[in-house]
């Protein structure tokens, strides 16, 4: 088999992360290949309820982490696979199918990796990784360095992320009929939409924090003085102080009609990945493209969380955007360049020797 046969199974095996079964599929695939081309054997885990790829130590030095479940539900992206010149097409094949199996082959190239890294899949990433977080945590505490195989952009690599915090707002009035009596009701609509403004004066471009108002309910019908109504928050920054200070004015919000009331749920998902986290490892990958004399890699942040947040919150060493160099995460035109799998797979070997060496 190849590694273009082999991600090819990948891919056509459909994994929404809400399908427990799919998900289940996906990683007993990945087991299969892995036990094609790695020794020892690769196994299934399970985490929090959730099945986990588990190939290597169980206290590695080195963690090359990353996640099996994708965004499209099943058929939801057709065809799962088409090849135009140099791009290839795929639910799931940008973010992150491949970036795994680079991960695997990589380890190819290394004798006895079994003793020191650990390649782990996840399925739970795509939904805020409730259940794989503690697991996570704990690798990347006693890990000297945590590989994550999202996706590059221009064969970059990712050392900065925003951490990310979602809310729901809703705010509880009072029905009335909207012809007859409406000073009689206390209008949720009128009191989410202040919010809604509200929002906005949270922000700072100084910061690359956004507090992003997204689904919006509210009402019963036309002619009622609607009596509750939703709002979903988005918030993102490349700072954690700037996460407590979104989470604690959204916490504090009061209504302007003191009869009103207001429920809030949700709060900091993902704390940001931050340059102190990714600084060692992204100097080191650079000394390793220039000894294989490849091009330098270069490096981006992003506003997308990953689970090399999580990684970094504790303490971690961590790099990310390994994987795939391509584009459309999340979008009908998710693709990766086939031309440049195989230097990133050298450049990925060469970074794993010098952690276990050095």
């Amino acid at each position: 088999m190849t590694f273009f046969s082999e991600l090819r199974e990948l891919v056509e095996c459909q994994s929404p992360s809400e399908d427990l079964e799919a998900c289940a599929r996906v990683i007993d695939l990945a087991v299969e290949i892995s036990n094609r081309n790695l020794t020892p054997t690769a196994e299934v885990r399970s985490y929090g309820g959730r099945p986990v790829f588990w190939w290597g130590a169980d206290k590695p030095d080195v963690v090359l982490l990353c996640h099996l479940d994708t965004v499209w539900p099943i058929d939801s992206y057709l065809p799962l696979w088409r090849e135009e010149g140099d791009q290839i097409f795929g639910p799931g094949i940008f973010d992150m199918k491949s970036g795994f199996l680079q991960a695997m082959y990589a380890l190819k190239a290394i004798p006895n990796a079994a003793t020191k890294v650990a390649l782990v899949g996840t399925t739970d990433e795509e939904i805020g990784s409730h259940a794989s977080r503690g697991l996570i945590e704990e690798l990347a505490r006693e890990a000297k360095a945590t590989l994550i195989f999202e996706s590059s952009i221009d064969d970059t690599v990712k050392i900065g992320r925003k951490g990310t915090s979602m809310y729901r707002i809703t705010v509880h009035g009072r029905a009335a009929h909207a012809g007859l009596e409406p000073e009689k009701g206390i209008n949720a609509t009128v009191e989410i939409s202040k919010i809604v403004l509200a929002m906005a004066a949270l922000e700072s471009s100084e910061h690359g924090t956004t507090v992003v108002p997204t689904l919006m309910h509210s009402g019963s019908t036309t002619n009622t003085v609607p009596a509750i109504a939703t709002l979903d928050i988005d918030a993102r920054s490349f700072l954690a102080s700037e996460l407590v200070r979104i989470d604690t004015a959204i916490k504090s919000l009061q209504p302007s009609d003191p009869d009103a009331r207001i429920e809030i749920a949700g709060g900091i998902n993902r704390p940001p990945l931050e340059h102190a986290a990714t600084a060692d490892l992204y100097q080191l990958i650079e000394e390793v493209a220039k000894k294989l004399g490849l091009p330098p890699v270069g490096h981006v942040s992003v506003g997308g969380a990953s689970d090399g947040n999580i990684a970094a919150a504790v303490g971690g060493r961590v790099l990310d955007g390994l994987g795939a160099s391509g584009y459309g995460a999340h979008a009908a035109h998710e693709h990766i360049f086939a031309s440049r799998i195989e230097n990133r797979i050298s450049l990925i070997a060469g970074l794993i020797k010098e952690l276990i060496n050095g």
